[in-house]
């Protein structure tokens, strides 16, 4: 395999999770055959963020047409990166910005694409990958073709850690010829949580069967000293916002624990949270998914459950 791209995400002056696994198994692949890896981000706040990362080269595209996302002028951008460095391997995240540029950036290309991939592998001489389909209900392994375009699901494999000193390049941006950004909105931020930063993660579904419920896994979410987050139904029923939502749909988690009331597991669902350091799952079926992944798992229901261990917890503190 000769060079590795990564087309790399930043969040707050840093680079996101989701890019340091890209970047750990970029540079995992590379060294195997001796390739290289190179990092493609955006604007001059990118400079920063990729000083130490695991690289040998990191590409800062600059200018005025790149300092708010813009898919046709970053579409350009990667395009003439492609067409200049002939990577053997473009690896972008299943975000949405990351399935946006990957699907263009391919089919422009004319490069054969993999999409929604928790895994990425080398047999023998051959590059593998594992491919979730059908809303993740499948999955498949597919040889991945030379030159390929491939976007992984965040939270496939542990993150990289910031251990390298790039050579940074700098490419002027290209002009935008007929899309421009006039607004961003900011997503909601569910009273000012942000769920992808706790520790623990007290997370309710359909089982709560009340919204009137949710005071009960409020009050144990605060005896844990952890926060609520919820399943798809939940926030489809209006319960609460999007932003506390985990899964395909949502986001994804890493919390120390992980306490799963009332959710039978849809893969969807276990997608986003399968990697939590510690799962505890309560559901009154035997029979749902989410014990697959549980270390710990309880068949009792979680409206008795949850009052009562709060009420434990108070008392141990006190």
């Amino acid at each position: 395999m000769g060079q590795v791209l990564i087309v790399a995400e930043c969040q707050d002056g840093r680079l996101s999770d989701a890019t340091q696994e890209l970047i750990g198994r970029g540079r995992e692949l590379a060294q195997a055959t001796g390739g290289t890896v190179t990092l493609a981000a955006f604007g001059e706040g990118a400079r920063d963020a990729l000083r130490d990362a695991d690289a040998d080269v990191a590409v800062v595209v600059n200018g005025d047409g790149v300092q708010q996302y813009n898919p046709e002028v970053y579409e350009e951008a990667l395009a003439a990166m492609v067409e200049d460095r002939q990577p053997a391997l473009v690896l972008l995240s299943n975000t949405t910005m990351g399935m946006d540029l990957g699907a263009s950036l391919a089919a422009r290309q004319a490069r054969p694409m993999v999409a929604y991939c928790t895994a990425l592998w080398r047999d023998d001489d051959a590059l593998l990958a594992t491919s979730q389909i059908y809303g993740g209900k499948l999955a498949a392994d597919v040889e991945v073709p030379d030159g390929a375009v491939v976007t992984v699901i965040p939270g496939s494999w542990p993150a990289a850690g910031s251990s390298g000193s790039p050579r940074i390049e700098e490419m002027p941006s290209p002009a935008a010829a007929h899309t421009r950004v006039l607004k961003v909105m900011e997503a909601e931020s569910g009273g000012d949580v942000d769920i992808t930063r706790a520790d623990i993660l007290v997370s309710v579904g359909r089982g709560l069967q009340d919204p009137d419920n949710l005071e009960l896994a409020d009050q144990l979410a605060e005896a844990l000293g952890g926060v609520v987050s919820c399943s798809r139904p939940v926030v489809d029923a209006g319960w609460l916002p999007r932003s506390r939502q985990v899964g395909k749909s949502g986001k994804t988690v890493k919390p120390k624990l992980y306490f799963a009331l009332g959710i039978s597991g849809a893969p969807e669902h276990l997608q986003g949270m399968k990697d939590a350091e510690l799962i505890v799952a309560v559901n009154s079926d035997e029979n749902a998914p989410i014990f697959e992944v549980a270390h710990y798992g309880a068949t009792v229901d979680i409206l008795d459950l949850m009052p009562a261990l709060t009420e434990r917890l108070e008392g141990r503190a006190g």
